[in-house]
């Protein structure tokens, strides 16, 4: 393991409930090995960035009931390909060399975990972005 990938692992938070076996599917473990820990390292800025799309569509989604928000999150993150894109960024940003060679082998189906993971982390902490917390 070279320095980078070292130090990249080293600054991850562990996670307790996250389990790896051997009977699990590659795609599981590279979530429970990687993606977990890269979205809670990572979070406080992903909280951070929605906040800053939120803003910079014109605050409508304070406009929007507690179902709809929830509707607007998902559809920010599943539908708004630049969006997307630079939540993929700062996520692969984050893996090894040897995690993004395996993360290219099957990135379909990891992408899709992946943003199904920030899509239920940004919905499961959607109290951050009232606007008396951008105060």
């Amino acid at each position: 393991m070279n320095e980078r990938s070292h130090s990249v692992t080293k600054i991850r938070p562990e996670i307790a409930t996250a389990r790896i076996s051997d009977d699990m599917s590659v795609e599981e473990y590279f979530q429970n090995k990687t993606l977990r820990p890269v979205l809670k390292l990572q979070n406080p800025l992903l909280l951070d960035v929605f906040k800053n799309y939120i803003a910079k569509h014109k605050n409508t989604y304070y406009s929007l009931s507690l179902e709809k928000r929830a509707i607007y999150i998902e559809n920010a993150v599943q539908k708004d390909i630049k969006f997307r894109n630079s939540l993929k960024g700062m996520i692969i940003g984050q893996f090894t060399v040897e995690e993004y060679h395996d993360y290219i082998q099957n990135s379909s189906a990891l992408n899709k975990r992946m943003m199904n993971m920030v899509v239920e982390r940004l919905k499961s902490q959607i109290q951050y972005f009232e606007k008396e917390a951008l105060i």
